[in-house]
């Protein structure tokens, strides 16, 4: 049965089978990124879902192979904030961080389909799930040190999580994982065939979440800690120094990424990685994300970032400061201080 009246939005539909209840992302022309609006639309839906005893599972997922959800709507963000200022774009983006956390808190089991693209944001809504899947399709990213940003929508707990350095890697250089090393990094739980998705959601329909995804079987295990030495370093000028001298050719890839990034959101990120270690639950990552975007956003280097590589597309950002040496580490503490 289909009902697209929940969420009040054309971006977000519904649709109900047996026991399973379905968010389908339905923004095709913009890769699915989330804006506030679609945000509450899912969140009407999960309240309207929440007490209703028909509804014992909800499934996430996407109209369009191509994407998930490629993150938030940044060109939206860029106009927001030349229109109505920084403190009213940070205001949208925290109504999306709600409802992430949301979903990472239902009581009733949930399930994403990660296939297609799922960056930034959209780990936000489908990488708390119950169950995560992706697909030989899958392209997961945190890419956010190349917009000004650092890994958010709680993106940060996972990173913080992932075996050795993995994580901290894929922080500061915005690394694009596959399905296996979505899986092995802790972005995701089952990898499958695209062209099963259709099967296990009809699976959900009759039967319990658990008994459906104990038939699945998990990924082999594959190393994800390649540079870990590198990365195992006092500091990032250290790991630097260690990519260029030990990292061989996935070290010179690691530096051109780098080199590409914003230089403060990257010394930021690599602190926050860190610090994120010692938080013991993804709302403590949540708030502590929140705190440092509620800084980036008022930078000239998230407006730059965006304007770079997706309104100009020039790939030329000019970041405040330049590079990794010049930046000033007592900005960057005092974003962790409120």
């Amino acid at each position: 049965m289909t009902d697209d009246r929940l969420s009040g939005i054309s971006t977000v539909k519904t649709q109900r089978a047996g026991h399973l209840g379905r968010i389908i992302l339905d923004r095709p022309s913009h890769l699915n990124a989330v804006d506030l609006s679609m945000a509450e639309g899912i969140s009407r839906v999960l309240d309207a879902w929440r007490d209703d005893s028909e509804v014992q599972v909800v499934l996430f997922q996407s109209s369009s192979p191509r994407a998930f959800c490629a993150g938030g709507d940044l060109k939206a963000l860029h106009a927001l904030i030349a229109q109505q200022g920084t403190d009213v774009a940070f205001q949208a983006m925290s109504g999306v961080y709600a409802v992430m956390r949301k979903i990472a808190a239902y009581p009733k089991p949930t399930v994403s389909f990660l296939d297609g693209i799922a960056m930034g944001g959209g780990i936000g809504l489908g990488g708390h799930t119950t169950y995560r899947v992706v697909t030989e399709n899958s392209v997961i990213a945190m890419p956010e040190t190349g917009i000004g940003l650092t890994p958010d929508a709680g993106g940060s707990w996972i990173l913080s999580r992932a075996p050795g350095f993995s994580g901290l890697r894929l922080a500061v250089t915005g690394n694009r994982m596959n399905g296996i090393g979505a899986v092995m990094t802790g972005f995701a739980d089952r990898m499958v065939p695209a062209e099963a998705l259709p099967d296990i959601a009809a699976l959900l329909e009759k039967r319990g979440v658990h008994e459906v995804f104990a038939l699945i079987a998990p990924v082999p295990p594959v190393d994800v800690q390649e540079l870990d030495a590198c990365y195992d370093a006092p500091d990032l000028a250290t790991a630097v120094r260690n990519l260029a001298e030990h990292g061989g050719e996935e070290g010179q890839k690691d530096l051109i990424a780098l080199s590409q990034a914003c230089p403060f959101s990257v010394q930021l990120s690599w602190e926050a990685w860190h610090r994120a270690r010692n938080l013991t639950s993804l709302e403590a990552a949540f708030e502590q994300e929140e705190a440092l975007v509620s800084h980036l956003v008022r930078r000239k280097d998230f407006i730059e970032g965006v304007r770079s590589r997706l309104i100009d597309r020039d790939g030329a950002p000019q970041w405040t400061p330049g590079t990794l040496a010049a930046v000033d580490m007592a900005e960057v503490h005092a974003c962790f201080e409120g």
